[in-house]
C-alpha cells in the first residue's frame, strides 16, 4: 500500500504546489518581459528561457494533478515519478541558477548607477529575479516530496 506524502503527486498539496509555481514563473516572466529590453544581457535571456520552460512543465503537471485528486484513481509508477522527478530537478536547479544570475546583474547594475541603465527597470528586474526564486523554492520542494515518495512504489 503506497502512503500519502503530502506534496507528492496527486495530492492537493502537490496541485498547490504547482499552481504556485504557475504563479511566480508568470510573474517573473511578466515583470521581466513589459519593456523589452532584457535582451541586453544573457543572464536576463537566461531567466526569460527557463521561465518559459518551468510554465508548460508546471501547467503539465498541475493538469495531472488535477485529474487524480478529481477521480483518485491514478496509479503512480516508479518510471513516470523517476521522470518527474528529475525533469523537477534540473528546472529547479536551472531556475535557481537563472535567478541568481539575474539578481547578481541587476544589483551590478544598481550599484552602477542610473547613468547606464534606469533604476526603474532594475527595480523590475530585482522582482523578476525574487519571484524566479519562489518559483524555485515551490519546484524544489515538490521535487524533494516527490523524491520522498520514489522508494515506497
Amino acid at each position: 500500500m503506497e502512503e500519502e506524502v503530502p506534496g507528492a503527486m496527486g495530492t492537493s498539496a502537490s496541485l498547490a504546489l504547482r499552481l504556485g509555481q504557475i504563479t511566480f514563473s508568470s510573474a517573473s516572466l511578466l515583470f521581466m518581459s513589459f519593456r523589452v529590453e532584457f535582451y541586453s544581457f544573457t543572464s536576463y535571456c537566461f531567466l526569460v528561457t527557463i521561465m518559459g520552460l518551468v510554465i508548460p512543465w508546471s501547467m503539465a503537471l498541475a493538469l495531472v494533478d488535477a485529474y487524480s485528486i478529481f477521480l483518485k484513481s491514478l496509479p503512480r509508477r516508479q518510471r513516470t515519478m523517476l521522470i518527474i522527478i528529475i525533469g523537477d530537478w534540473v528546472l529547479s536547479f536551472l531556475s535557481l541558477a537563472a535567478a541568481c544570475s539575474t539578481a547578481s546583474v541587476t544589483n551590478l547594475l544598481v550599484e552602477a548607477g542610473e547613468q547606464y541603465w534606469p533604476l526603474k527597470l532594475c527595480r523590475r528586474y530585482q522582482l523578476s529575479a525574487a519571484t524566479a526564486f519562489f518559483s524555485w523554492f515551490l519546484s524544489f520542494g515538490s521535487s524533494l516530496f516527490n523524491l520522498w515518495l520514489l522508494p515506497s512504489l
